[in-house]
């Protein structure tokens, strides 16, 4: 079986030891398994991305000796392809306009049993499930989770991290609890992180996906997606996080311990390398 990875980090901000673990563990599995190391710019929050923090990227991933082929994929470029699936997804009945405002959540949340906290934050109470379509262009873009899995079968992923090896099979209880309806298009995006890492994976040939253990309840999302719109699902692998001194994970606010604060201070990446115990 051919080894297809990636790296698909973020122009908004400067990357960090966490993401210097992540990137060569990805290119090191790759180079061992003789398969292939993709860089991708996950682009889409135009209000945040920056033409500089991409260059650094580069800049940063060469320094560390990470190489891969040309051109690289940008989600900015792929815009008409989400659109394109939401409109399949639309067709098929599983979305629905979201108006709802954060405190409109917070206080339909605040009903006893309520207020579960899932991979992207409260689980939606399913407030505007029944808005007519007309109403999209006034707020977000939900997946219907009950009627999006009246609609497949086995939901499940291979997985290699230690921490969760194996097969992962992926209950109706966890997605309804969970997960809830998500959200699948923001008005200023066009699109969301979930529903374009699936599209940009398929379009790459993902085989293997490696990425922090922060994403793994992420995961039971992505192969929901994967099974509606009739996608191959990678192997995952979830590593685990770099952490300061107090246990907290890193962040692009941390400076102290961007790539480009060690290379200016003369640190080679042979040194980073160890620094993340690889």
């Amino acid at each position: 079986m051919a080894f297809v990875t990636r790296f698909a980090p973020s122009p908004t901000g400067p990357l960090h030891l966490g993401h210097a673990y992540s990137v060569l563990l990805a290119a090191d599995m790759a180079r061992t398994a003789g398969g292939v190391f993709l860089l991708r710019i996950e682009d889409i929050d135009q209000s945040r991305a920056r033409t500089q923090w991409a260059a650094q990227i580069y800049d940063d991933l060469h320094w560390l000796g990470v190489d891969w082929p040309v051109p690289v994929l940008r989600q900015s470029e792929r815009l008409g392809f989400y659109t394109s699936a939401l409109d399949r997804l639309w067709a098929r009945g599983l979305l629905y306009a979201c108006t709802c405002s954060r405190r409109d959540i917070d206080l339909a949340l605040n009903a006893p049993q309520e207020g579960v906290i899932g991979p992207d934050g409260p689980v939606y109470p399913g407030t505007c499930r029944n808005l007519p379509r007309g109403e999209a262009a006034n707020g977000v873009l939900r997946l219907n989770m009950a009627a999006a899995l009246d609609s497949v079968t086995d939901l499940h992923f291979m997985e290699t991290g230690a921490r969760h090896a194996g097969r992962v099979s992926l209950t109706r209880q966890v997605y309804l609890k969970r997960t809830g309806d998500i959200v699948l298009a923001r008005r200023d995006m066009g699109t969301s992180y979930h529903l374009s890492v699936v599209l940009d994976d398929a379009a790459q040939g993902i085989t293997h996906v490696v990425r922090g253990e922060d994403l793994f309840d992420a995961t039971a999302i992505h192969v929901l997606l994967q099974r509606l719109m009739g996608l191959s699902t990678p192997a995952y692998h979830h590593h685990a996080l770099i952490r300061d001194a107090q246990g907290k994970r890193l962040a692009k606010r941390d400076d102290a311990r961007a790539i480009a604060a060690f290379r200016a201070e003369g640190r080679n990446a042979q040194e980073v390398r160890h620094m993340v115990g690889l």
